[in-house]
């Protein structure tokens, strides 16, 4: 999958993001495995990856926070 850019990544639904969450977690583990067997062909999606998810992570907080304040003040 391509990296999505973060303008993207804010225009899609929490539940979307969970999931890519998850999918970019999974492939990650399953570059370890790839790695700790030797068969890693391009290292530089471990790297990718991670940025990928701490975006998301970033979005969701913010999103979190975001809805968490209009309904304290309400």
């Amino acid at each position: 999958m391509a990296i999505l850019k973060i303008h993207e990544l804010r225009n899609k639904s929490t539940e979307e993001l969970k999931e890519r969450t998850g999918i970019l977690k999974k492939e990650l583990y399953e570059l370890r495995l790839a790695a700790s067997t030797g068969k890693i062909e391009k290292p530089h999606q471990f790297k990718e990856k991670k940025i990928e998810i701490a975006k998301i992570l970033t979005i969701l907080k913010e999103k979190e926070t975001r809805d968490g304040s209009s309904t304290k003040t309400a």
